[in-house]
């Protein structure tokens, strides 16, 4: 027979199970931070190249080959980074008997990609208008929206995640000068940094 601590230790985690997206990997996290950090390191090729400061351009290719590049890398970093997050958070799920699509992962994927479908949209308006210096604010931006208001259905350290990406995105806003440094600093390098804390705090 198990004694009252026990059973509300189940309790607990029985509740927790229904309301909250645990499955979510944290070596994804990392992978995804890796892909970031790729483009990351071919967005500044391409533009700054051979050119040792901020802004002075690549001599190499043209505006539009630049721009055509960097929007098919963003598609294909994303197609990249959300396929991984779905096949290994699925494959965490089935290794801890958790299901995969439950209402708790739904909300969660609601709660995300709202904001962050908004933030690509207004990406596009800014592209239309050659606004390309807030590009990577922008994108920090609503990416951190998406992660703060969806913490609440998945693991903790998202949130923590979701202000960095603020904070970066702020100061990307102010110093456009630095929004690639910003930018590879909150898709990369902490991305890898909280997808690590999850990985060794949930998943080993």
């Amino acid at each position: 027979m198990k004694n009252p601590k026990e059973e509300l230790a189940e309790i607990k985690s029985m509740m927790e199970r229904s309301t909250r997206f645990l499955s979510l990997s944290g070596l994804s996290g990392v992978l995804a931070g890796m892909y970031a950090l790729a483009a990351a390191g071919l967005t500044w090729y391409w533009i700054y190249f051979p050119s040792s400061s901020w802004g002075a351009g690549a001599a190499i290719l043209s505006f539009r080959e630049v721009l055509n590049r960097l929007l098919l890398l963003g598609l294909a970093t994303l197609i990249a980074a959300v396929s991984t997050a779905y096949f290994l958070s699925k494959k965490k799920g089935s290794n801890s008997s958790q299901l995969f699509w439950t209402p708790a992962s739904k909300r969660f994927l609601q709660a995300l990609f709202l904001p962050v479908a908004l933030g690509g949209f207004f990406c596009f308006a800014l592209l239309h208008e050659s606004a390309f210096v807030l590009i990577p604010a922008a994108t920090l931006i609503f990416y951190g929206i998406g992660l703060v208001q969806s913490a609440q259905f998945t693991l903790g350290e998202i949130k923590n995640l979701g202000y960095t990406q603020l904070a970066l995105g702020l100061i990307s806003a102010f110093f456009p000068d630095f929004g690639l440094l910003c930018w590879a600093l909150g898709f990369g390098v902490f991305h890898v940094i909280y997808g690590a804390l999850m990985y060794f705090r949930h998943e080993r």
